[in-house]
């Protein structure tokens, strides 16, 4: 049997902590920045945690 292959995309977008999480970063910060708020683009900068209903997903994706 090959190796299982990680998804790239997965690779690109997601990290994992020290502890076993997984880190993401928030989605609406890439285009079209000029109709929203000074406080939501700085909400979005802020790394956050993939919440533990997807965590499994995320994990599988990663091949972990």
């Amino acid at each position: 049997m090959p190796k299982m292959k990680t998804k790239s995309g997965a690779k690109k977008r997601f990290s994992l902590t020290g502890t076993g999480k997984v880190k993401r970063k928030h989605a609406y910060k890439s285009h079209i920045l000029t109709k929203k708020s000074t406080k939501r683009k700085r909400n979005l900068t802020h790394v956050t945690l993939v919440s533990s209903a997807d965590m499994s997903r995320v994990k599988d994706m990663l091949v972990l």
